[in-house]
């Protein structure tokens, strides 16, 4: 009987290592859309929108050219599935990457980059000056910092959803199986000392 419990609470222990890790994976969130769309080709932009597959939180989105140069203004906004970026100043003539990372709705984080391009209309356009076209480390970093902790306590809790009912299902089994066995050897045991009286 106890080896029986013990294969019992091995399989159930494998079994929930096994559902735990894979569960949250399949529910990465995607991209569904973006403006603009990869690999485009565009006159002019005044702001990035991306569209996720669900709710999305600390959002980071770049804008850069292909010199490095960042045209990203301000910090992204998220609005449940939807993350909105404005663009600093007119973008001149090239060729443009959106690189982008999001806390997906189950607590994974997901980048992915979007190539562009720009061709303007308005000759002799220039950049804007570094400090309006870079936000500067601090500005760019910080969803991105934020971002980790929280992603890694949402994957705990997602886990601790999906696995705390399976694990309190075994220790309720276990324990009533011991139960039964010791009620079962102290119903036998009165019978026995009578049998001997």
């Amino acid at each position: 009987m106890r080896s029986l419990i013990i294969r019992t609470l091995l399989l159930c222990a494998s079994v929930v290592l096994l559902v735990l890790p894979a569960a949250p994976a399949l529910a990465h969130d995607s991209l569904k859309s973006s403006s603009p769309a990869k690999n485009a080709v565009v006159d002019g932009l005044d702001q990035i929108e991306l569209e996720f597959s669900a709710h999305v939180s600390f959002p980071v989105v770049i804008l850069h050219d292909a010199a490095g140069r960042r045209y990203e203004s301000g910090a992204p906004r998220a609005d449940g599935p939807k993350v909105v970026e404005k663009v600093a100043g007119p973008l001149p003539s090239g060729a443009y990457v959106i690189a982008w990372r999001i806390v997906s709705s189950d607590g994974h984080p997901v980048e992915g980059e979007i190539p562009f391009t720009v061709r303007s209309t308005a000759t002799g356009a220039a950049p804007p000056p570094p400090a309006t076209a870079t936000p500067g480390p601090s500005t760019a970093n910080a969803p991105a910092t934020g971002g980790s902790a929280p992603a890694a306590s949402e994957q705990g809790v997602s886990a601790w959803v999906w696995g705390a009912p399976i694990v309190l299902v075994v220790i309720l089994a276990v324990l009533l199986l011991l139960g039964r066995r010791k009620g079962a050897q102290d119903a036998a045991s009165p019978d026995a000392a009578a049998e001997d009286d």
